[in-house]
């Protein structure tokens, strides 16, 4: 008995996980099949309206200044455009923020520094508090790690020519895509995202979001929806569902492009993962309801619904990885070959689909794509590797547990010879890393026994898990370990100097 009802726990985990991942190759499908609804402008907007430009910021002191630069020069009649830098900064930011925003005035910029003495609502509230006073009739986000272009506005405001559309949101590209191994599998992750997933809902009549930065709003299309809301830590997901509920169309623009900052840091990584994946259980809690009750396309509610939950599968992962010894065991009392033949069609369909969905995305926007796919193996491994924070923000997210929006260190990371050790702000590591390496371990039991009793089919499957978890475990020590004695050094340096300053000066 105990042997089935594992057995049926098993396979409806392995079928869950199967479903969402198949789910990957329906979205290469819709990517591939509405090519000729690329979107197209109804024509230009007979004057160009006012846009105010927010800039939402909180301790960003080393990216604070290229932000507002980039965007002060963005090509747009000086006349037309306000810019709002949101500092909600406790540290040196502030000053950094505030100085930058003097020489932009004396310059003739119409460009205002609005300070929070307190975080509430996060980086929502601080556009909310912001769009009081905006005077645009479209406003543009740009978070602190991203450099907007000169030509962002002129290739996006004429679309709201026509008076349906809300939202136009641009792909994103990364600075520092080659700076490391772990910049390179999350430009891919990203591309995935953007490449297939926007464009495959946008184009086809789905829903999809803003991503909270690179984008414009007409800001009416915020205002009917009830604004920014802080009971979600993904306020763009929310606003962006509350908004196409009640009826405003939305703009992907895949060839538009969006230059920003990728984490360097794993656990700064790890965080906005666990951010992301939380959010997106708290919007689908909040809104999944309302959507199925609407009068909107059947295709549109399917979408949505796995849209919205598709988190859910790194908690799926996570019991599968646990479950992973049991169902051994399981393939020898009943029969490895019988068990494979039923299990393991599913982990192939599942892994490989995952692979051809990235795949696809570097195939559309890199022309040395096949040089990309050696990167495949530990993107996979990667995403199983993050199960452990992701589930972590899926649970919280489901068990109505309230936690502060951390907000991800950037470091102006540009170039492979930039460093970043030593810099003040760092990812946080937390007792979850224990878990990581202690599955790591686990893992290598089970590719030790799946090879003592000669199950050797499941030793690959079995690495790539193995290798996620050990890959995300020991690069969160390193990483912490080493920022440690960068900085120990650092600050002895200092006081050396002052030191060395003190006794000159006397």
């Amino acid at each position: 008995m105990l042997l089935y009802l594992f057995l049926a726990v098993y396979f409806f985990v392995l079928i869950t996980v199967f479903i969402y991942a198949s789910h990957r190759y329906y979205m290469v499908y819709l990517y591939y099949k509405h090519q000729k609804n690329k979107p197209a402008l109804k024509g230009n907007l007979e004057r160009l309206p006012r846009v105010t430009v927010q800039l939402p910021i909180f301790n960003e002191m080393y990216v604070t200044r290229r932000l507002i630069t980039a965007s002060c020069d963005i090509d747009y009649p000086l006349e037309l455009l306000e810019i709002q830098v949101l500092d909600d900064s406790t540290d040196e930011t502030a000053a950094v923020a505030q100085e930058c925003v003097a020489e932009f005035r004396k310059k003739g910029y119409d460009i205002n520094y609005i300070h929070r003495d307190n975080r509430e609502g996060f980086k929502g509230g601080a556009l909310a508090n912001g769009l009081k006073c905006a005077k645009g009739e479209f406003i543009a986000v740009f978070d602190a790690d991203f450099v907007p272009e000169k030509d962002i506005l002129q290739k996006t405001i004429h679309y709201f020519a026509d008076s349906s559309i809300g939202m136009v949101q641009t792909r994103w590209t990364y600075l520092n895509r080659d700076y490391s191994f772990l910049t390179k599998v999350q430009a891919i992750m990203l591309d995935g995202h953007f490449v297939i997933e926007h464009t495959a809902r946008n184009w086809s009549g789905r829903f999809f979001n803003f991503n909270g930065t690179a984008g414009v709003w007409r800001k009416e299309a915020i205002e009917t929806a009830g604004g920014w809301q802080n009971d979600t830590i993904t306020e763009d997901l929310d606003l962006s569902y509350r908004s196409q509920l009640h009826g405003w169309k939305f703009v992907f623009l895949k060839d538009e492009i969006a230059p920003s900052e990728i984490p360097v840091d794993i656990n700064a990584f790890k965080t906005q993962q666990n951010r992301w994946a939380k959010g997106s259980i708290q919007t689908a809690k909040k809104l999944l309801v309302q959507i199925f009750r609407s009068n909107l396309p059947l295709k549109v509610k399917v979408e949505a619904f796995f849209h919205l939950t598709n988190n859910i599968s790194y908690l799926l992962m996570l019991l599968l990885s646990v479950l992973m010894y049991p169902s051994m065991i399981a393939r020898i009392n009943i029969g490895w070959f019988q068990m494979l033949v039923t299990d393991a069609p599913f982990l192939l369909v599942a892994t490989t689909g995952i692979s051809f969905f990235y795949m696809c995305s570097q195939r559309e926007i890199h022309k040395n794509w096949k040089s990309r796919l050696i990167y495949m193996p530990m993107l996979m491994s990667l995403g199983i590797g993050l199960s452990v924070s992701n589930s972590k923000g899926v649970l919280e997210a489901l068990f109505n547990r309230e936690t502060e929006f951390k907000r991800t260190p950037k470091y102006s990371i540009e170039k492979k010879r930039d460093k970043w050790f030593g810099k003040k702000y760092r990812g946080e590591m937390n007792f979850l890393v224990v878990l990581e390496l202690l599955l790591g371990i686990y893992f290598t039991f089970n590719i030790y026994f799946a090879y003592v009793n000669k199950i050797y089919v499941s030793i690959p499957f079995l690495m790539i898990f193995q290798m996620g978890y050990f890959y995300v475990a020991f690069l969160s020590l390193y990483q912490v370990i080493l920022g440690v004695i960068t900085s120990n050094r650092f600050a002895r340096h200092l006081i050396s100097k002052r030191n060395t300053e003190d006794v000159i000066a006397a």
